[in-house]
């Protein structure tokens, strides 16, 4: 729906993220109540906990959960810049301002000329119904930087650049958003940005890199695609279990390190792809336009989403935001990949938290969850990929000499 004379998409856009963002500070306020477990523990019992450790100048080297690059301690510590609210309070505000700024990078992309309001409108639903979830993780906060980075996109790549440097180091994922760049100042103010908070972190607390190995050590959690094998399993006498390791629930059990090994084997065939991609479409990549950009950021994030051994709630966050910024352009190739990302959180808020005991218990509407979300997830990421190799596929140029081409991306050139 785009922008008119008398304004009404706005307020209506308006309206509806004002309405959707009161009923989820209601929720995390504890006002009203939502089903299934306490998604808010995670902010008043973990992230307080480590807050008090952080602020004391030491990361929590000694706790496993802390799996968080070291710049993830500015999110954990920042309720500290609300010293009139109790600490979870304090978050569950942030964050809710950093909801806010992503809808606002996406209304200063979508209104302009050419544009859509499609993206915020993405941002606005999708975001919404993952419900409390979205306030009681910091991924919101690292949401915020990624649209920010890609806002910046290829009319300001040194800010591009820093920005997701300094994403990257909140929570890695964000390295993603340089699937797409090739203006070497995207690069290196990525590089130099990372590398600089990276050795201030190393230089003024100690273990900032300690979550590197924990990282390593993580099984298979429920909720991931390959955990598919496991609850379908269960169901015909397989003998394993659910375990607590290194704050999520993973299974154990036997054939669970052969499924380990195959999630890392498709980690590095996405690698591999996204590389192939990259090179095919070398020789016109000074010309592509911030579509291409966004559009290769989120199909890298889907990718590595799908083929990873955790499949965390919050990191639907991550996808809608990618995805918002792609539909702000009106030609985007991603509107179906969006789409069934928007299905997968409607999916999400089911399996965690409404009904996470059956997903647990591998019930069968647990396992039917489980398959619905992840397939509508691996669907996404297919769909995106072919979408994306598509865009850059040689076309003929009218008229040119000896067989010569162009790609399809070279019609969205920056202005």
């Amino acid at each position: 729906m785009e922008m008119t004379d008398t304004g009404r998409p706005l307020t209506g856009l308006l309206t509806t993220w004002g309405m959707t963002r009161l009923v989820l500070l209601l929720f995390v306020f504890k006002v009203l109540e939502f089903p299934g477990p306490d998604v808010t523990s995670d902010v008043w019992a973990t992230y307080r906990d480590w807050y008090e450790g952080l602020r004391g100048g030491a990361f929590p080297a000694a706790d496993v959960t802390w799996q968080y690059p070291p710049a993830a301690a500015l999110a954990i510590l920042s309720p500290g810049l609300l010293p009139f609210l109790d600490y979870a309070s304090a978050f569950f505000v942030l964050a809710f301002l950093a909801d806010l700024v992503v809808l606002m990078l996406l209304l200063h992309t979508g209104l302009r000329p050419g544009r859509s309001l499609r993206g915020a409108w993405l941002w606005t639903a999708g975001a919404a119904l993952l419900g409390p979830t979205l306030y009681s993780r910091y991924d919101v906060m690292v949401t915020a930087v990624a649209v920010g980075a890609l806002v910046a996109g290829v009319r300001r790549p040194a800010v591009m650049g820093a920005l997701t440097g300094f994403a990257a180091l909140l929570k890695v994922w964000p390295v993603l958003l340089l699937a797409g760049a090739v203006r070497r100042r995207a690069w290196g103010a990525a590089a130099v940005t990372a590398l600089a908070l990276s050795a201030l972190f190393a230089l003024a607390m100690p273990g900032a890199f300690g979550f590197l190995a924990f990282q390593r050590d993580r099984g298979t959690e429920v909720e991931s695609v390959g955990a598919l094998v496991f609850h379908v399993a269960r169901r015909f006498g397989w003998q394993g279990e659910v375990l607590f390791r290194y704050g999520s629930l993973e299974f154990g059990g036997p054939y669970v390190g052969v499924v380990n090994d195959a999630a890392l084997g498709l980690t590095v065939l996405a690698s591999g792809w996204l590389l192939l991609w990259r090179w095919r479409s070398r020789l016109t990549a000074r010309r592509l336009g911030p579509r291409p950009l966004a559009e290769a950021a989120f199909t890298a994030v889907l990718l590595f989403t799908v083929t990873s051994r955790v499949i965390s709630p919050q990191y639907l966050v991550w996808l809608i935001g990618l995805a918002a910024v792609c539909l702000c352009f009106r030609d985007s190739r991603m509107t179906l990949a969006a789409g069934l990302v928007l299905a997968a959180a409607a999916v999400t808020v089911l399996e965690f938290p409404v009904l996470f005991e059956d997903v647990v218990a591998s019930t069968l509407l647990g396992v039917c969850l489980m398959v619905l979300r992840n397939g509508l997830l691996v669907a996404a990421a297919l769909t995106a990929a072919v979408r994306l190799w598509r865009s850059t596929a040689p076309t003929p140029v009218p008229g040119g000499p000896g067989g010569q081409t162009a790609r399809a991306g070279e019609r969205n050139v920056s202005s």
